[in-house]
């Protein structure tokens, strides 16, 4: 099993990404109750998580908290977004 270095990056540097290549993420099993739960403490405590994602560049991961989560994207605090079919895992 490959062990990747994610690039930790802050926030406001997420925007400058690309996520334009086809490309499959190997995703957690319950990425998606992890997001709901992540989206929850963003909202109502205010809570930071660990975004394990991959650009088009490589894997990557930022610290922040997430206010939404839709069908196709979750959006970080200033109206940033990442494509959930690039996220790995989300870490607590």
């Amino acid at each position: 099993m490959q062990v990747l270095d994610y690039q930790s990056i802050e926030k406001e540097a997420v925007p400058s990404l690309s996520f334009r290549k086809e490309m499959t993420v190997n995703q957690h099993p319950d990425l998606q109750e992890h997001l709901e739960q992540a989206t929850l403490l963003g909202n109502g405590y205010r809570t930071k998580v660990t975004i394990y994602f991959h650009d088009d560049e490589g894997p990557r991961k930022v610290q922040t908290t997430i206010w939404a989560a839709g069908a196709n994207y979750i959006c970080l605090k200033g109206g940033i977004w990442i494509p959930i079919s690039r996220i790995e895992k989300i870490q607590f």
